[in-house]
């Protein structure tokens, strides 16, 4: 049987967190900000982001080997949300969640 070691436990970990700050942040902070926080294209890549978070840290619970794939994209999807939040502005916590989580997958995609 194989178990996840510390350093994808700890990826695991950042996925959940950056799926949770990408969700309430979305629900919470943008649709009461209204205007640029909620036009479709960086809407969608928010619950994107949160999605693949969620997938990928599933992958590595299941000690799936898939999971190199969904980290490659979870660090993509991640980096892209991290700089929209940035450049839209009053989004640290997500910015700052995305960038740790992309670091993490892309650690566990290689």
């Amino acid at each position: 049987m194989t178990h996840i070691n510390a350093e994808m436990q700890a990826c695991v970990e950042e996925c959940l967190r950056c799926y949770s700050v990408c969700v309430s942040t979305a629900m919470d902070h943008c649709l009461e900000m209204g205007g640029a926080h909620v036009e479709k294209q960086h809407f969608t890549l928010m619950m994107a982001c949160a999605e693949m978070c969620r997938t990928s840290a599933h992958f590595m619970l299941l000690a799936s080997p898939h999971h190199r794939h969904t980290c490659a994209e979870c660090a993509e999807i991640c980096t892209e949300c991290a700089d929209d939040c940035e450049r839209i502005g009053d989004m640290q916590a997500c910015v700052d969640a995305c960038r740790r989580c992309a670091e993490s997958c892309r650690i566990m995609s290689s």
